[in-house]
């Protein structure tokens, strides 16, 4: 049987798929063939199969270097479910734990072997490889490695350590995101061979990409939650400890389950957090962007930044992390001036390197721009890693097409009102004081510079604070306006403003709307009802249903979600690594009448149908009686 053959039968025996996804069989058959490879792909592209069938076609045992404790045990537990050999080794288990996965190693009896990069580096798990034949390795997060990137780990610099020790043995890294300058520190570090590199498309067509400005964030995100996401998974991100913690508090306080996660917190509150927004439905995790790399739960149906990120790369990665089953989901943020002065106050006064930091700030500019764009968000995203794009017609610009204005007079009225202040004074002032100047609000500061004397105080009266509060922010962007981080944000003017004042350039702004409003979703998943344990077990024993239809799909669907969860429950494992949400659908929307038509449904493999099979089989007997009015057996 020839590489291509054996990879085929392998994707239909063991994982249960017909077919393979877009480059999938190229960089399958490079690998088995004994080639390195650089994989970008991105979040629930199938990164995964790129290397595990690779390791079950080829002699030997494969390495998976992988940078979370908690993704290791989950991806062994889905290969379990799926028959495969797999183990890891890492600081979470027992030493008695530790002996017996090194003995299955020495004798053969792992396909896969997932290790952290630190416990890789030791000489006790370098001697163990020595004595185990090798199918390849490979490098997930591969990202980690670029002191460039947005989430550098110092210890993946030391595998090039691979290269020297393990030269014949092919290896293959892995990452959902990096730009140009990445992937080539990736294959230098890392010092890959000749690797072939594979860029699938950048593009996450079911993700929808929101972003809006602050006004009360809180409040908007339980307006998006309410509206969009009742009892549904997903995470928001926040910048620091505190807000997580408040955040995750608030929802709490508005019955939203939801659960903080941040370095601050013990191992164990941590661990036990995550470990339930892994296996349980409904959970929203409220985090650090400490949170989430190597998360695979696949029905994650959004994700929301309440605070800007540092570059896009971050920002993809974060969002990546929602819809990996394929199924509608949102990228949803606030953002405002505050964001942008943060950032860039954390930039300068970082310890780094000049080049650093000019390479940060591009970065964050190159985000902001995604911000600020009134063009479609996904063909700007796109663009970014080189990858284009027509309108995608599911962002909020596309859905709702932001309005642009000539803010020429305005932008000069600003910056002579910042000039003018400092010139009366002395010394600058931030952006609250200059914004009730323009609007001519006596306040106490304003009397107390005698600034209610100022030519410019009143003349911007037709804006409300919130459109000046935007229009700062892009001039902001625009770096017309430069704010000094090292004191209370004093706003001053930068060169380029004088050809603004000047008349000579012309200023286009987009129009602020209302951040906290809710767009139409005209393509949201459909509202599913939650399950507990109890009420699954229930309806299996009884043969009840969800409220609704015997014979809708839907009924079907959730009938069959619930003894998934049964069953992950008496297994310990997470619902999704006995079956995807996209398999049930399937199913229920298919029904087949045997196990030989339960073969030809994606996910099912040849492990789970002698597994399952029986089970899922009775179930849908069970609905059809239901269906034609006949009572369940």
């Amino acid at each position: 049987m020839d590489a291509e053959d054996q990879a085929s039968r392998v994707l239909r025996e063991v994982f249960g798929y017909s077919q393979f996804r877009g480059e999938q069989r190229e960089i399958i058959g490079h690998l088995i063939a004994g080639g390195d490879a650089l994989v970008l792909m991105p979040t629930g592209g199938g990164k995964s199969l790129c290397y595990q069938i690779p390791a079950l076609a080829r002699q030997g045992m494969g390495i998976v270097v992988s940078p979370l404790i908690a993704l290791m045990q989950d991806q062994v537990a889905a290969l379990h479910e799926a028959g495969v050999r797999a183990g890891a080794l890492n600081s979470a288990m027992s030493w008695p734990q530790v002996q017996e996965t090194e003995r299955q190693a020495r004798a053969g009896e792992l396909d896969l072997l997932y290790v952290a990069p630190e416990r890789l580096l030791t000489e006790r798990c370098l001697s163990l490889l020595d004595r185990c034949p090798l199918a390849l390795f490979a490098i997930d997060e591969a990202h980690c490695v670029s002191q460039w990137g947005h989430d550098f780990r110092p210890e993946y610099l030391q595998l090039a350590v691979l290269a020297e020790r393990y030269g014949s043995v092919p290896r293959i890294a892995l990452t959902a995101t990096a730009d140009i300058l990445t992937r080539k520190e990736m294959i230098e570090r890392l010092r890959l061979r000749e690797p072939k590199v594979f860029v699938a498309s950048f593009d996450r067509p079911n993700i929808r990409y929101r972003i809006a400005e602050k006004d009360n964030p809180r409040r908007q995100l339980l307006r998006f939650i309410r509206a969009e996401h009742p009892g549904e998974s997903g995470i928001v991100y926040c910048l620091s400890r505190a807000s997580v913690e408040d955040t995750a508090e608030s929802l709490v306080r508005e019955g939203i389950d939801a659960l903080p996660y941040h370095a601050g917190l013990d191992s164990a509150t941590r661990e036990g957090n995550q470990r339930r927004f892994i296996r349980d439905d409904g959970i929203v995790m409220v985090a650090t962007i400490a949170f989430g790399m190597g998360i695979d739960k696949p029905d994650v149906r959004f994700v929301a930044h309440l605070d800007l990120p540092k570059s896009i790369e971050g920002y993809y990665q974060e969002t990546g992390r929602a819809g990996r089953d394929g199924l509608p989901a949102d990228a949803w943020m606030v953002y405002g001036l505050q964001d942008v002065v943060q950032q860039r106050r954390m930039i300068d006064q970082s310890e780094a390197s000049a080049e650093y930091k000019r390479v940060a700030t591009g970065k964050l500019d190159a985000l902001l721009g995604l911000c600020e764009t009134t063009q479609c968000r996904r063909v700007r995203l796109l663009d970014y890693f080189g990858e284009q794009s027509t309108p995608c017609g599911n962002c909020d610009n596309c859905l709702d097409r932001p309005q642009e204005w000539d803010g020429t007079v305005a932008a000069q009225k600003l910056l002579s009102c910042i000039a003018r202040c400092r010139s009366a004074t002395g010394f600058g002032f931030g952006a609250q004081h200059v914004i009730d100047i323009l609007r001519g609000n006596r306040t106490a500061k304003v009397e107390q510079f005698g600034h209610e004397r100022l030519s410019t105080f009143g003349i911007g009266a037709d804006l409300e604070a919130a459109q000046w509060r935007s229009v700062l922010r892009q001039l902001v962007m625009l770096r017309l306006v430069q704010v000094d981080t090292e004191r209370y944000s004093v706003l001053s003017l930068t060169a380029a403003s004088r050809e603004v004042l000047r008349g000579e350039r012309t200023i286009l702004l987009r129009r602020a709307v209302d951040g906290g409003a809710v767009r139409p979703a005209s393509r949201r998943p459909v509202d599913r009802t939650r399950v507990t344990a109890a009420q699954a077990a229930r309806m299996l024993s009884d043969g009840s249903v969800p409220a609704g239809d015997d014979n809708t799909h839907q009924t079907l669907f959730e009938t069959l979600r619930a003894w998934r969860l049964q069953v992950a429950r008496e297994h310990g494992v997470p619902a999704y690594t006995v079956f995807h949400d996209s398999t049930l659908e399937e199913i229920a929307r298919r029904r087949p009448g045997s196990t030989e038509e339960l073969r030809a449904v994606n996910g099912v493999g040849a492990v789970k149908l002698e597994r399952y099979g029986s089970e899922i089989i009775e179930i849908l007997a069970q609905s059809r009686l239901r269906r034609f009015g006949q009572p369940a057996r």
